[in-house]
């Protein structure tokens, strides 16, 4: 999987995001960075703030096709 694919769907998951960085952190397809900044987030706890990006990430973890996902995120208040 590229990191573009999954900027994608996260673009298409957070249409408002003022930050979206997906960065493949070893060249493999498996191992990701992702750095998300969107009102969706304001006023969310941190733990459910990751939990909308694996909602829009499903399909990629629940196939295994990510083996590794580092988040960082945070509203835009």
């Amino acid at each position: 999987m590229s990191a573009e694919t999954l900027q994608s769907l996260l673009a298409r998951a957070f249409p408002d995001a003022a930050e979206l960085d997906v960065v493949d952190r070893t060249g493999g397809g498996d191992h990701f960075q992702v750095t998300l900044a969107s009102p969706r987030f304001n006023g969310l706890s941190l733990v459910d703030q990751h939990r909308l990006v694996y909602d829009a990430l499903a399909a990629p973890l629940g196939d295994g096709t990510i083996h590794e996902l580092r988040i960082k995120t945070k509203g835009t208040e």
